[in-house]
């Protein structure tokens, strides 16, 4: 019973400090402030503005490719069945024409060369007994003393030492030049790309022991659509980048002669720089200027998209701005092409389109960044 009398009480007290309180601030319940009506003609934003014309734009065709040698040289012996002895380069090296890359065992080669040089002296030998006894043979034949089926035998043997002479002194030039072979050298400059012979082994004619980059030279290699190759031809300069966004020059060098029957893609050969952003392999890609034409550019700012459309906001003569659809084309740097939709000369909204909606009164201040 004390503890309902109490409760009414606190009710009653609370109740009354909530009157006085309200009371003494002015404020009546369930009476809202209504905003103010914006004032007739009043600009919902200011934009920059600046007109639609037409400019030089320049096309490009980018495609990928890879980086690949300008020739990859497979360096290997001239003769064979000789051990290894030496490799006096690895994968990295630079090399010039010329330099020994690789020394085989010359033992046996050596050998021959003084059997075959013995040879020779030999064949020196009989080639002058032969001459003089022909010279003499002429000499008694001269007198009557000898008959015309002897003379014919002592030429017919003089002939065949001088033709053995020069057997002999062919043996021995082979034997020089193998022995010459047994020192791999550079056939041009450039660098080692790769080696697969090691000290010991036993060398095979042909068989590949190094790759050489040759010249240092490199070229990237692009997949060209059919359709695009008419407009491409050699000197043209290309941008090709690479996996680390690197930039660099190139220049075509040769555009393939002919298409290939299952990708309908030709092939362009363009001759870059190498270096560590440009090994042969790698993935890059390339950027060819192909054509250059009067076109209708608007800066990307101004291009607001919804539902899968472009619009662009026109700046009508009352302040107004009509959201007008447009056909875009190619994006170059911080501007797109317009294909439809827009007249040049037209004054559209570049900074703050993002912002507006079909109808909305604005005030128009000059682009920062004019419209070209």
């Amino acid at each position: 019973m004390f503890v309902s009398f109490y409760r009414r009480r606190l009710r009653r007290l609370g109740a009354a400090l909530l009157l006085s309180a309200l009371g003494t601030s002015g404020w009546m319940p369930f009476t809202f402030a209504q905003p103010a009506p914006a004032a007739s003609g009043e600009a919902s934003l200011t934009v920059n503005a600046g007109r639609a014309e037409t400019a030089q734009f320049k096309r490009y065709l980018t495609i990928n490719g890879t980086v690949r040698a300008w020739q990859d040289v497979v360096i290997a012996p001239e003769v064979g069945g000789y051990r290894v002895q030496d490799v006096l380069v690895d994968v990295g090296d630079t090399v010039r024409a010329g330099q020994p890359l690789v020394k085989l065992s010359t033992s046996i080669l050596a050998t021959d060369l003084a059997a075959r040089q013995a040879a020779l002296a030999q064949r020196e030998a009989e080639a002058v007994n032969a001459d003089l006894a022909l010279e003499r043979a002429k000499a008694v034949a001269a007198r009557d003393l000898l008959s015309t089926a002897d003379l014919d035998r002592l030429n017919s043997e003089a002939l065949g030492a001088r033709a053995r002479l020069d057997g002999a002194k062919a043996d021995l030039d082979a034997a020089r030049l193998r022995l010459q072979f047994a020192t791999v050298t550079a056939p041009d400059d450039g660098m080692i790309t790769s080696r697969s012979v090691s000290v010991g082994q036993l060398a095979q004619v042909g068989s590949e022991m190094l790759r050489l980059l040759r010249q240092n030279r490199v070229e990237w290699r692009g997949e060209v659509p059919e359709s695009s190759l008419p407009s491409l031809s050699a000197g043209q300069s290309v941008l090709i980048t690479g996996v680390d966004g690197s930039e660099h020059p190139g220049v075509i060098r040769v555009v393939s002669p002919t298409v290939d029957a299952n990708t309908h893609n030709g092939m362009v050969y363009v001759d870059i720089e190498g270096g560590p952003a440009l090994r042969p392999g790698m993935f890059a890609r390339g950027r060819i200027e192909y054509t250059q034409s009067e076109a209708l550019l608007v800066p990307l700012a101004s291009l607001v998209t919804s539902d899968g459309y472009n619009y662009v906001f026109v700046v009508q003569a009352d302040r107004t701005v009509r959201r007008q659809l447009i056909q875009t084309g190619v994006l170059q740097g911080d501007r797109i092409e317009v294909l439809g939709g827009l007249n040049p000369g037209e004054n559209i909204v570049i900074n703050g389109a993002g912002f507006l909606k079909d109808g909305d009164l604005v005030n128009v201040s000059t682009a920062t960044t004019g419209v070209r």
